[in-house]
């Protein structure tokens, strides 16, 4: 017995003697062999790491206007266990699916609801315990303030439901508070301006990555800035530790844009070229337009667009994304033959006053058509610029310059090359003929493509007395803290191309091509009081694939400046197969009143009167700057404007003056009034605006958040509040006012504004009807006649005018 308890005894001590040497050892393991592995995992859990984002930087026009901006967005969340307790799942379902549907088909409406069911209704992994949060992901991630209001609205009418079921249910009562929808505050990118050059811009997904398109996909690196950190200690609770480690990395912000677009301008070309793109139905429509004497874009856009606001509208067509304005490289037609012109002008090989024989030519054995197939006869070669005679210039650029000049020029234009403009995507063109037969298709604008960007900088450098400047969109670049340039990007030539005379006499020449109604091809371009050079262009189009052209379609293109004697600024339009009906003598209905309408508010805009308005400006007294009056009381703001020898109206019930128009510094006479807006656009009347000229009107439409269009010419007659709930206008109809004076407006009640929004900006409607130039005598002295009889379709070797 002694001896088995012994033997048990030493057992139990051998045990406990392993078991401390064990311990032992593990300690001496964990506390120097694993020593520093353990601390850093400790250290790790102990730490909690969050990232700071960046604030990504602002785009804005070239006066300050924000074009695109990091804005408010909302996170909508459920919790299936109130839904559950609350019986909501297939009111919610339904519900949102409403709200968040990105499409109005049925079938995909249908599918978000089957979604957003089972995400009201998910359960925890291997659990039958109902999740307490489920992001709806991706249609409600990231919502607008727009959508945010429809979802608060859902969630008050589910919080009356409750209520209603607890007036019907005895016993206990379900909380009213919560539904199980929430919303959550977040960051997006936002675009004030909507569609608003969105060619230009570009967008960011919801989940802040660049679209691959526009300035926020090129310029991503500056924009984004970089993220900052917060590191700090906390327990196992993740509360933090009194006199913990705390480490902070502040983020940087990106930089901010400044572009050279001008907001009003890009306004009226969008305009402009929507209403190409809603009548004659186009594959597309781009303008653009631009300072010539320095390069800077002032607006460029293309039809059909798209609000980046709502990128995923466009998705099914990708092709809605594209620049064309620099990516998309055409056969140009007749608004080529500017650069024969001016290379043969430039040799002194272009005679206005000697003849040729119009209607067809052989070069290397190939007939060459003009567009009128049987031609004019022989006439000037004035009058074949006029008339654009494919002849004229396969003769002047063949027989006068000679290929290898020819050549020459069309290179030292920048055809062929691209411009290098800020923009990405850009594309060369293709220059490349090689047999004297394509010189000759060349010298007209058929057989080598070029881009529209390409053609404004050609007409740009007319305009600017030879000078070909690079174009570009960026002005500067901003730091976001100092707000001081980092980058400033100047006007650069890049070469001479022909001589200031030449520029001068082609610029003359060209106005002629508008002016001349008996002739000029660009006659729809003619606006009284200012004087215009422009070209007309209509352009075969080639089959992809295939040697030819396609039977019945063409590519419009109008390029112009003005005014002649001082250009403010260039315009290329393009219009991609119209619906012409197979008739191309409609092709100059379609690009040159939209011309038109983008010079004449532009130049009214830039304050470049018309010859008539300033033969009336010469007997007013001297222009006058604007005071400052925002910020100040009404009754100061009048006494401000009274001692400056102007006139006041103020706009809404308030105060303080919110915003003026003109803006401050903008010389005026004593005759036009200031406009005071005194409220919020979404709370103000419109006033009666009886008897004012289209300036003033547009000027009042412009403070207010109504889209404001006109009908007629002259001074204000009448208004009415036209469309939707969701598209409202203010209809304004003028008259000629008696002997041009304007009708002294009287006191008027105002126009209630309707609820909703729309953009508050001029419609490019409201310009003045094209009045009928003085019909002028041919070059060559011969009787003016009409500009083409209705010939047979040509074949593929002409171009039209």
């Amino acid at each position: 017995m002694e001896k088995l308890t012994r033997s048990r005894s030493l057992v139990i001590g051998l045990f406990f003697t392993l078991f401390f040497l064990g311990l032992i050892v593990k300690i001496y393991w964990v506390q120097v062999v694993d020593h520093e592995w353990l601390l850093a995992r400790a250290e790790k859990k102990w730490q909690e790491s969050k990232t700071i984002p960046a604030e990504r930087g602002t785009i804005t026009d070239r006066n300050g206007k924000i074009l695109a901006e990091d804005g408010i967005a909302y996170i909508v969340t459920l919790n299936p266990q109130v839904i559950k307790t609350k019986g909501l799942e297939r009111d919610i379902s339904q519900g949102l699916s409403a709200v968040l549907a990105t499409s109005s088909d049925p079938a995909a409406t249908a599918k978000l609801e089957s979604k957003i069911y089972e995400m009201a209704t998910r359960k925890r992994p291997n659990s039958e315990e109902m999740m307490m949060a489920v992001e709806v992901q991706s249609e409600g991630y990231k919502i607008d303030s727009e959508t945010k209001e429809k979802v608060d609205a859902l969630i008050e009418e589910l919080k009356l439901k409750i209520e209603l079921r607890n007036k019907e249910t005895e016993g206990k009562k379900l909380d009213t508070k919560d539904v199980g929808i929430y919303l959550t505050k977040t960051s997006r990118r936002a675009y004030p301006f909507k569609n608003l050059a969105s060619h230009v811009l570009g967008y960011m997904d919801k989940w802040d990555k660049p679209g691959g398109y526009g300035l926020e996909y090129s310029l991503n690196d500056l924009l984004q800035g970089t993220p900052g950190e917060l590191n700090k200690e906390s327990d196992r609770k993740g509360v933090e530790i009194p006199n913990g480690k705390m480490s902070y990395t502040a983020p940087v912000n990106g930089k901010n844009v400044v572009l050279t677009l001008d907001q009003t301008i890009q306004y009226y070309v969008e305009n402009a070229i929507r209403q190409v793109y809603e009548k004659w139905n186009p594959r597309s429509v781009t303008a653009i337009a631009a300072n010539p004497k320095t390069g800077e874009i002032l607006a460029m856009a293309n039809a059909p667009d798209y609000n980046p606001n709502k990128y995923w509208e466009a998705a099914s067509n990708p092709a809605v994304f594209s620049n064309n304005a620099v990516s998309y490289a055409y056969e140009p037609g007749s608004t080529f033959k500017l650069v024969t012109l001016a290379g043969a002008m430039e040799e002194n090989m272009f005679n206005p006053n000697d003849t040729y024989q119009s209607g067809s030519i052989v070069v290397d054995d190939r007939r060459l058509h003009d567009h009128n197939t049987v031609g004019w006869g022989k006439i000037s070669y004035m009058e074949g610029l006029l008339r654009s005679s494919n002849v004229a210039f396969v003769k002047l650029g063949i027989e006068k310059l000679g290929t290898q000049k020819l050549g020459q020029y069309i290179t030292n234009f920048g055809f062929g090359t691209p411009t290098q403009i800020d923009l990405p995507g850009e594309a060369a063109g293709v220059v490349k003929m090689k047999y004297k037969s394509e010189f000759a298709t060349s010298t007209y604008g058929q057989g080598l493509t070029v881009t529209a960007i390409q053609q404004l900088a050609s007409y740009g450098a007319i305009a600017n007395g030879g000078k070909l400047m690079k174009p570009y969109i960026i002005k500067e670049i901003l730091d976001p803290v100092t707000n001081e340039p980092v980058q400033v990007n100047t006007p650069t030539m890049v070469r001479q191309v022909v001589s200031e005379a030449t520029a001068k006499e082609v610029g003359m020449d060209l106005e002629q091509v508008v002016s001349n109604r008996e002739m000029g091809t660009g006659w729809r371009a003619y606006i009284d009081g200012y004087r215009i050079a422009g070209k007309t262009g209509t352009a075969n189009i080639v089959i992809p694939g295939e040697k030819g052209y396609a039977d019945g379609k063409w590519l419009i293109t109008f390029a112009g400046f003005a005014p002649v004697d001082d250009p403010k600024i260039v315009v290329v339009i393009v219009a991609d197969v119209p619906d012409l009906k197979k008739d191309y003598h409609l092709g100059g209905e379609v690009a040159s009143p939209a011309f038109k309408e983008i010079i004449s508010q532009s130049l009214s805009y830039l304050g470049v009167t018309s010859e008539a308005s300033a033969a009336q400006m010469a007997k007013i007294e001297t222009l006058s700057p604007v005071p400052n009056v925002v910020g100040m009381a009404v009754s100061a703001a009048k006494t401000t404007l009274n001692q400056a020898g102007l006139k006041a109206e103020v706009i809404g019930s308030g105060g303080d003056v919110l915003k003026q128009i003109p803006l401050p510094d903008t010389k005026i006479s004593s005759t036009q009034r200031v406009y005071l807006m005194t409220q919020e656009e979404e709370t103000a009347n419109i006033p009666n605006l009886a008897g004012k000229s289209l300036r003033d009107a547009l000027e009042v439409c412009s403070l207010t958040d109504l889209k404001c269009k006109t009908e007629g010419e002259g001074y204000v007659v009448g208004q009415t509040v036209t469309g939707d709930e969701n598209n409202r206008e203010l209809l304004l109809t003028l008259k000629p006012g008696s002997d041009g004076a304007e009708p002294e407006a009287a006191e008027h009640s105002a126009t209630p504004l309707p609820s909703g929004k729309a953009k508050a900006t001029p419609s490019p409607s409201g310009k003045a009807a094209t009045p009928t130039p003085p019909p002028k005598s041919t070059p060559s002295g011969k009787p003016a006649g009409a500009a083409s009889s209705s010939p047979t379709p040509p074949p593929q070797t002409s171009q039209k005018p």
